[in-house]
């Protein structure tokens, strides 16, 4: 054997420098790996803030059972999609929807400014939405209804499970509208074109408020309503004949309250009148019986004193009588009786001459 050193050959050069590049490639791919894994696994950290409820969903399917199915505020963690999927649902948000199956077609630049889109000849069924009152007439209606979520569970999960539907608020959105729509036709059925439009307005209203709270709590949507506003319009095609009913009532309800107005004063007056000509008479009577009491009260004084002597008693009050009647007379004459008890008697001229003034004494 040889002792001389071997030099290495030029393929064995290339394939060491080829192991060495692929080491660090390795190397740097499990780094990379490593970074994307932690990238991976931080990304399924999500917040939850305290207006809200989240589920996790995973593979489709809560994670949970019961109200343990939410999660609270707070920041959590979930493996990232497609494994985990975080539901968010806005528990104190307040979340709207208008019902527009019984209103006319609009543009969202009519609506915003709300104007009504060119009336045509007649009413079109493709694109114009109706309800029909309880007295075959048509009218256009439409509802907008606030309501917040109060059961997540029973809202999403529920709800979700019973109806096919994905873990999302647009269903239970679908649900509330359809529940807005039903309401204004089934309402709309049981009243009067008259009184939907112009004499029970706020009744109307309120009846598809209850209306729509019923079909929430038999369908166990979890909501709560705050507010439902609804508005409604005769066709456009008859909206000069509804003007001129409108006007008709208008003049008639005010000529109605005029006439009421009238009828309460003369009323007033009758029973002030009334009352004053009571009052009068209560205090006429009041003074009499104290008059007649009291002339009572004088006659029982009296009456000992004429049962005493009566003659006396006559002449007494003859005197007292004549004094106070000729108190002002310009002329008194005493007439004395005579001895033997003869009355005396008098003769009176009562159609003497009037007295002559100065000027005619004073002519010769």
């Amino acid at each position: 054997m040889s002792n001389e050193p071997q030099i290495p050959s030029p393929v064995d050069s290339g394939a060491q420098a080829l192991a060495e590049a692929l080491h660090s490639s390795f190397a740097i791919v499990k780094v990379v790996m490593a970074i994307l894994f932690v990238v991976f696994v931080f990304s399924g950290i999500f917040k939850v803030e305290p207006q809200e409820k989240a589920i996790k969903l995973r593979f489709g399917r809560p994670v949970g059972e019961g109200s343990q199915v939410l999660i609270g505020s707070g920041t959590h963690w979930a493996w990232p999609y497609p494994i985990d999927e975080v539901v968010k649902i806005p528990i104190t948000e307040i979340q709207k929807v208008t019902g527009k199956g019984g209103w006319f077609l609009q543009t969202p630049e009519e609506e915003a400014l709300n104007q009504d889109p060119p009336t045509g000849a007649s009413l079109n069924p493709a694109v114009d939405g109706y309800v029909i009152t309880g007295d075959g007439n048509i009218v256009h209606t439409k509802a907008t209804l606030s309501y917040r979520i109060e059961d997540p569970v029973r809202c999403v999960f529920e709800f979700a499970a019973g109806t096919n539907q994905v873990f999302s608020l647009a269903g239970v959105s679908n649900a509330v509208l359809n529940v807005v729509n039903n309401s204004l036709v089934h309402t709309a059925a049981r009243y009067k074109v008259d009184d939907l439009l112009l004499n029970d307005v706020t009744g109307f209203q309120e009846a598809v408020g209850r209306r729509v709270r019923q079909l929430i709590q038999e369908q166990k949507l979890g909501l709560v309503v705050d507010q439902c506003i609804v508005q409604s319009r005769p066709p456009r095609q008859l909206k000069a004949a509804f003007d001129n009913v409108i006007i008709v009532g208008q003049k008639s309800s005010q000529v109605i309250t005029e006439a009421r107005n009238d009828q309460n004063k003369v009323s007033s007056q009758a029973e002030a009148d009334a009352a004053g000509r009571i009052n009068t008479a209560e205090v006429a009577k009041r003074l009499m019986v104290v008059n007649i009491t009291a002339e009572a009260e004088r006659f029982k004084k009296l009456l000992p004193a004429y049962r005493s002597n009566p003659e006396l008693f006559t002449q007494t009050r003859l005197v007292e009588t004549m004094g106070r009647v000729f108190t002002n007379a310009q002329d008194k004459m005493f007439l004395h009786a005579n001895a033997d008890g003869k009355p005396i008697e008098l003769r009176l001229l009562l159609n003497r001459e009037p007295p002559k003034s100065k000027m005619e004494e004073a002519k010769p």
